[in-house]
């Protein structure tokens, strides 16, 4: 799906936007969730999994002939009773014109640098960008916070490598595959994913690593770990995971710890890894990884959900 906030830059002049600004009780979505609306119908993004999409178009026309933003109710108490929610609960959705296109410029300059940012809504709908902060209402305005996605680095040889890098890969997450095996590095080529040699600790260097991205280690040969481990725990990573049993574990923490590396770095180290416990083959390890390595990932922004009483008001 389009990526609505991109939809609308390219869309210009008379775009509407919905945004999701309170939820209460069940919701598909997510606050902040939008709808860009072009003039000749077009649209990208979703509020509701299409309960209200057809009606919001509908509105976005009025509030592009009438020149001001509009906040509308859903679902439950809603005077639209003749737009039913299945989910049983009630959303509100701001509608506003863009008139800022230089902001969402901006925003997009820096998702694109993978930068952290916020996209300020103020009441009277326009735009401007501001540091990162948790999407919801602050300060008179609703703030969007946007995150760069997860990007994957992964180590290792062999199956349990190549299936995750394929899993991350058809996801479409940025990703790279580093590998001393050459049959690992053709596998995974061969499926479009990208990979790429790691001959000495060095090439490390070169690899782009934030704060938003998941290195994991794939060995069976735990001997290649030590020197790697070493270097990824200095980096800003949110996640570092090493593939092996609890016993593996204990047995790579100690040689970390005897190789000097400091009690706080060790501590960042998962292991065994995956939310599924014990898993061996090949596609369920995959899963369980990608799993926890998505929830630690959601669990790094809070989202503030409005009250019954906020909406109400």
């Amino acid at each position: 799906m389009l990526d609505p906030w991109d939809a609308a830059l390219e869309m210009g002049e008379g775009t509407v936007i919905g945004l999701l600004v309170a939820t209460e009780g069940p919701s598909y979505r997510n606050l902040g969730a939008a709808l860009a609306v072009a003039p000749d119908g077009r649209c990208a993004g979703a509020i509701t999994s299409g309960c209200v999409e057809t009606e919001l178009i509908i509105q976005a026309a009025n509030v592009r002939a009438e020149g001001r933003p509009k906040r509308l109710c859903y679902g439950a108490g809603s005077p639209f009773f003749d737009l039913r929610l299945p989910c049983g609960g009630a959303i509100e959705v701001m509608l506003f014109a863009l008139r800022d296109p230089e902001a969402l410029g901006e925003l997009a300059r820096l998702r694109v640098a993978r930068k952290p940012a916020s996209l300020v809504v103020s009441p009277q709908g326009r735009l401007s960008v501001a540091p990162y902060a948790a999407t919801g209402p602050a300060q008179g305005n609703f703030y969007l916070g946007f995150r760069p996605p997860v990007r994957f680095v992964i180590l290792g040889a062999g199956p349990e490598a190549l299936v995750f890098t394929g899993l991350a890969a058809s996801l479409g997450h940025e990703h790279l595959l580093l590998s001393h095996d050459e049959m690992t590095l053709g596998s995974a080529r061969m499926t479009n994913c990208r990979a790429q040699k790691l001959t000495r600790i060095l090439d490390l260097a070169a690899v782009p690593i934030d704060a938003d991205t998941a290195i994991t280690l794939f060995y069976h040969d735990h001997d290649y770990e030590p020197e790697l481990l070493r270097h990824l725990l200095t980096t800003n990573a949110f996640y570092i995971g090493a593939q092996g049993s609890r016993g593996a574990q204990q047995t790579r923490l100690a040689r970390l710890q005897k190789a000097g590396v400091s009690a706080e770095q060790i501590a960042r180290l998962r292991g065994p890894i995956g939310l599924i416990p014990s898993a061996r083959d090949t596609e369920t390890l995959a899963v369980s990884v990608l799993a926890e390595i998505m929830a630690e990932a959601r669990t790094r922004s809070t989202i503030y959900a409005p009250t019954a009483a906020e909406i109400a008001g």
